[in-house]
């Protein structure tokens, strides 16, 4: 197995090990260690079934749950529960899947639950030959490149999180998900380093402060997060097999030609209660 970066912002590819087939414990810890070093790692050229996916994904912990209140458009076409699809083919006018089309705004799959997801781990099977490409960004380095004077000031404050409480002409959308706070600042329990944890997507408010200080605050968090030199940006092949850590980053989805086909498989490890971090300013 080897492991090399693939940017200066964030990432590694892997190669020489095949996910869908007997893996050595000595290699599953090296893949941890990989994740926790890199957050994200790319695995090209993969043969995975859902089955071999889940199984994979149980190595790090509990399978996520859909965190909605209506029922999944693929619940019929996937074995766990927990199991999306990615995709805007129709059939009978209706997607097979979820998150079907367009441009996604940054954010980290499930901060609007008590227990966000620990990591998404996503699987290519068709993609669009431009566009539907997945950028992150590293919300450690995005704390790191905070003011203090700001850092001091948002020190014990915290956010709300909501499914899509950003998402252009649309209201905030309370109908798939509750609502939740969570620390601006958070502790990675594995690696004890701290990260931003707000999102253009999902995040409403800074609930410490005014609507009109909170959108400030906000904005100028948000334009730092999303600064070019912490993204990575995914060109999706079919066979990519990418895992990346909810706790210290943000991704995000660009525009693709709505007549082209897009289709990947979505596991969740479920991870714990963000705690605050404790930060000296």
């Amino acid at each position: 197995m080897k492991v090399e970066r693939i940017s200066d912002a964030l990432g590694a590819r892997v190669t020489g090990v095949e996910i869908g087939s007997l893996i050595e414990d000595a290699e599953y810890k090296k893949i941890q260690q990989a994740l926790l070093d890199y957050q994200v790692l790319v695995f090209p050229d993969q043969e995975l079934n859902e089955v071999a996916q889940l199984k994979f994904t149980r190595w790090f912990g509990e399978p996520g749950g859909r965190l909605r209140k209506t029922a999944a458009p693929e619940s019929d076409r996937v074995r766990h529960p927990g199991t999306m699809l990615v995709s805007n083919i129709r059939e009978d006018g209706k997607p097979i899947g979820s998150l079907p089309d367009g441009e996604l705004m940054f954010h980290s799959d499930g901060a609007f639950a008590k227990k966000p997801f620990r990591y998404t781990l996503l699987y290519a099977l068709e993609v669009p030959k431009v566009g539907g490409n997945t950028m992150f960004s590293n919300m450690y380095k995005a704390f790191e490149m905070l003011p203090n004077s700001l850092k001091k000031k948002l020190k014990g404050c915290h956010a709300e999180h909501l499914y899509y409480a950003n998402n252009g002409a649309h209201l905030p959308n309370r109908s798939l998900s509750g609502v939740r706070e969570h620390p601006v600042f958070i502790a990675h329990e594995e690696t004890e380093r701290t990260a931003l944890y707000v999102s253009r997507l999902m995040t409403n408010k800074i609930v410490e402060f005014s609507d009109k200080e909170s959108k400030k605050i906000l904005a100028e968090l948000l334009d730092f997060s999303e600064s070019p030199e912490l993204i990575y940006e995914h060109c999706w092949t079919p066979g990519d097999f990418v895992i990346w850590d909810n706790r210290c980053l943000n991704h995000a989805r660009t525009d693709f030609c709505p007549e082209e086909r897009r289709l990947l498989r979505r596991t969740t490890v479920v991870g714990v209660d963000p705690l605050p971090a404790d930060i000296s300013v």
